[in-house]
């Protein structure tokens, strides 16, 4: 027997009169801990702030050091090597900004000069000098006394420390900018510092780089004036989630935080480690969470402070607002215990049996449904007649869908609905890089094998949809032999180029992996072209039958690419957006400059060896070959043909080396007219 939702629903009126009085409660007891948790909140968020307006006094009083500083050697009022002037110079800075530990100086000779604070009491000087007893570290001590500084003791020791072999002197010394980095293993210390650095040009010749550092143990001294709350504490996070900076009133340069401390650190660091040092549970925003140590539960928030992904951490244990809401409530609860527990279980078994079960495994089906799962759905019976007639509603809907699901991208329609693109044609200009991927010799393969083609290309297809799956891309189309991909639609990415470069390569490496084999047991090979840039990319279509997808030059130049790579024996050819919106993070080489069909700019392409941090074995091969292109594209011929030689010997077998040194070669014997450029026409190609 089945009966309605209405009588379903009235019986759970009825049932109703005898919870008001539990309801009423329950909303009382929320209220007043909602009150407490908006208290607490305030809290963390004047915290926050404070914290926030200390940090950005020290960055700026730092970045002002600097300034003076470079100004001082720019305007040329002293000079980088004159070394009494330098050290009054950086004495007086250390002196006027209280919140800066270090200035220290590297040159491209490897000397070093640093000024380092040592706490409140005074401070040291840091020379490295190749005349200085053969590179020694000398440190002179002076003590701050009222008014002035007084020299205390003089020392010499061995060091093999060169500001040419770390990141804050390298990384800066090529360029024009200054910014903020970290240092490590500075002279005399394992401290890891925040520097702000940049290089010093005293008429247009580099002298060398200029940095001014912080210490966050002058932060945990901060931190320490802090309360949040009566037992609360305020700690700093840096983007790993890592402790880097304790309440501690004795903290500075020569005393260190102390770490580790308390369980208000120990919740500070859990809460880092697991909040901040799972990249899938790390939001940019402010972040809070319920902590429970040793049964004591603790309100943890994390506010973002604007620099190298630091967050200030709030710790306020609950009972420092909760205690007298939570005695209150035990006390209800005993009376209301006897009056409602009855009523309150039976109606949860009436809700549960006849409603709440039957709809959650709906649900579920329903779920299954949105992912494109539909083996598994059935009728569910069910005693109301309206849960039996939409279970067996869900079941007819997922039988259908299972008949379209082989014609239909299932990953691009879960995209579609989950950024909510409507049903009808029309499209947005988006920034999106393009593969196109073929299989060589697939023409031919497919005049002899016929109809059995579509079996030996499927495990191709399986790998190429996996790969590009794999790094959230976007399956446009197959067509024929060839695949195409887009990244950054539906679905923003801000790093499609470097998704796509990943992609390709884990699509080559795939094929090779899966051994596909034509006819006769040659293993297949593909060729890929990426271009990245600004397309129209929507519902392209009519309202009768519409077609996700991009269009316009980026389009028409990726394709181009994968077909330009029969010139040249390669593998991946990438157009110049998508090499600078790659970056580092991938290793290529310029391989020549091109025309393409249906474009009358000239297009610098790459051939994408590797990702960064995936590198194998040396690549040395690679500035050989841009030797050789720059002797190419200048008329040096046999220079060119020299070098594209050389670095097909160092590769051990390089097609597009081969190629072009021939080419040098031609052109040495055929020479080209006055006005020859090197560019190479692909426009017979399209």
């Amino acid at each position: 027997m089945r009966i309605s939702v209405g009588i379903a629903v009235s019986l759970l009126v009825a049932f109703s009169i005898g919870v008001s009085t539990f309801i009423v409660h329950s909303l009382w007891w929320t209220t007043a801990r909602d009150n407490s948790r908006m208290l607490a909140a305030e809290i963390n968020s004047q915290i926050a702030n404070t914290v926030r307006i200390e940090v950005g006094t020290t960055l700026r009083s730092a970045e002002a050091a600097w300034a003076a500083v470079r100004t001082i050697f720019v305007q040329n009022v002293i000079a980088t090597r004159q070394a009494d002037k330098r050290e009054f110079v950086f004495l007086s800075q250390l002196q006027a900004q209280p919140n800066t530990s270090w200035i220290f100086f590297g040159w491209p000779d490897g000397n070093f000069f640093a000024s380092h604070r040592l706490g409140d009491g005074g401070l040291e000087m840091i020379e490295i000098d190749k005349d200085i007893r053969d590179r020694m570290l000398r440190t002179d001590r002076y003590i701050f006394i009222p008014g002035d500084i007084q020299f205390e003791e003089r020392s010499f020791s061995e060091t093999s420390y060169d500001p040419r072999e770390h990141a804050w002197f390298g990384n800066f010394m090529g360029l024009s900018s200054n910014g903020w980095i970290e240092a490590r293993d500075l002279p005399g210390t394992d401290k890891t510092v925040y520097a702000y650095a940049g290089p010093i040009d005293v008429n247009r010749t580099r002298q060398g780089v200029l940095a001014v550092a912080i210490e966050t143990d002058r932060l945990s001294r901060f931190l320490a004036s802090l309360t949040p709350g009566e037992f609360g504490a305020a700690f700093i996070l840096d983007a790993d989630g890592k402790v880097i900076a304790v309440p501690d009133a004795e903290a500075d340069e020569v005393t260190p935080a102390r770490m580790g401390e308390g369980d208000l650190y120990e919740v500070a660091m859990i809460s880092g480690e697991t909040l901040l040092g799972d990249p899938e549970a790390n939001t940019p925003g402010p972040v809070t969470k319920r902590v429970v140590i040793d049964g004591v539960p603790y309100a943890v928030a994390l506010t973002p402070l604007g620099f190298y992904g630091w967050r200030v951490a709030t710790v306020i244990p609950e009972a420092a607002f909760f205690s007298e809401i939570d005695k209150t409530q035990i006390d209800l609860i005993y009376i209301l215990i006897a009056v409602v527990v009855a009523a309150t279980g039976l109606a949860i078994w009436l809700v549960r049996r006849v409603v709440a079960n039957p709809l959650a495994r709906i649900s579920e089906d329903l779920s299954r449904i949105e992912s494109f799962d539909v083996e598994r759905i059935s009728r569910r019976p069910s005693k109301l007649s309206e849960l039996a007639n939409l279970s067996a509603a869900t079941a007819s809907m997922a039988a259908g869908l299972s008949a379209f699901r082989k014609y239909v991208p299932t990953d691009l329609v879960r995209m579609l609905v989950a950024e909510g693109i409507k049903t009808q044609p029309g499209g947005d200009m988006k920034q999106i890089s393009v593969l196109f991927c073929d299989v060589t010799g697939f023409t031919g393969l497919s005049e002899k094998l016929g109809p059995k083609i579509v079996q030996l290309m499927e495990p191709f297809f399986s790998a190429a949809s996996a790969a590009i799956a794999r790094h959230d891309g976007t399956i446009d189309k197959f067509m024929g032999d060839a695949v195409m991909a887009f990244w950054g639609a539906p679905r923003k990415d801000i790093n499609h180029a470097e998704n796509a470069c990943r992609a390709a390569l884990d699509l080559v490496a795939a094929v090779d992996a899966a051994g596909i084999e034509d006819e006769v047991g040659n293993p297949l090979r593909v060729r890929i072209g990426l271009n990245s840039g600004e397309a129209l990319v929507g519902n392209i279509g009519s309202e009768q039958r519409l077609n996700y997808t991009a269009i316009g030059d980026v389009v028409n130049v990726a394709s181009r690419l994968e077909g330009a790579n029969k010139e040249y024996g390669t593998l991946i050819l990438i157009g110049p957006e998508t090499r600078r919106e790659a970056g580092d993070a991938i290793v290529v080489r310029e391989l020549d400059t091109l025309t393409v069909f249906g474009r009358i700019k000239e297009l610098v392409v790459y051939e994408l060896i590797a990702m960064a941090d995936g590198i194998d074995g040396s690549h040395a091969w690679i500035e050989t070959y841009e030797q050789g292109l720059a002797h190419y594209r200048a008329g040096r011929f046999e220079q060119a043909a020299a070098a594209f030689e050389a670095a097909d010997r160092a590769r051990g077998g390089d097609p597009a080396s081969a190629a072009m040194s021939s080419r040098a070669r031609d052109l040495m014997e055929s020479p080209p007219s006055p006005d020859w450029r090197a560019v190479t026409n692909t426009e017979k190609n399209g």
